[in-house]
């Protein structure tokens, strides 16, 4: 059995996407998961399964059993632990005027395909740095109104192809 980390991005968010988090669990163990769990109401699940690719499965899962078409990222526990220990030092660096954020890609783009489209970080207020197939982002919490990537990141054709995950949160999934 491996362990997986999945991602659900944009649900429960202003009452839109709605999908109870117990009634997920329920249903992904219905459907052969084991050891889930879940973590906060945004999409955070831990399982283990027997799946080289658990993705399409929990896809269409979501699909039928909430009508939702909702994009998920997937990723082995063990390679998470491995792109965190591989972490720039300024990235969660327990600064609390600092927001720490972990990038997920979900469309077919890399990392940098995405960098390219964001553009260059707003100088001394936030930082990136590409790793494997991640971005860890990090943004001056009190500027992060003028912050390019916090805006760019939210806008239509670029949201849709990632989810984001706070370090706090990333950090809490892996246990």
């Amino acid at each position: 059995m491996k362990k997986y980390l999945a991602f659900l991005r944009g649900i429960n968010i202003s009452g839109k996407n709605k999908i109870s988090m117990a009634e997920l669990k329920t249903e992904l163990e219905a459907t052969g998961f084991q050891e889930v769990s879940t973590y906060l109401n945004s999409g955070n699940i831990v399982f283990t399964s027997n799946l080289d690719n658990p993705r399409p499965m929990l896809e269409k899962l979501i699909a039928e059993s909430f009508c939702l078409q909702v994009p998920v990222y997937v990723i082995l526990m063990d390679d998470l632990k491995s792109i965190l220990s591989n972490a720039p030092e300024w990235w969660d660096s327990g600064d609390k005027d600092k927001y720490d954020n972990l990038i997920f890609i979900l469309s077919g783009d890399s990392p940098q395909e995405i960098c390219d489209l964001v553009a260059q970080p707003s100088q001394n207020l936030e930082k990136i740095e590409v790793f494997e197939n991640v971005i860890f982002w990090t943004f001056d919490r009190k500027a992060y109104r003028k912050c390019h990537w916090w805006k760019k990141t939210a806008s239509p054709g670029i949201a849709e192809k990632l989810t984001i995950r706070t370090a706090n949160t990333v950090k809490r999934v892996l246990g």
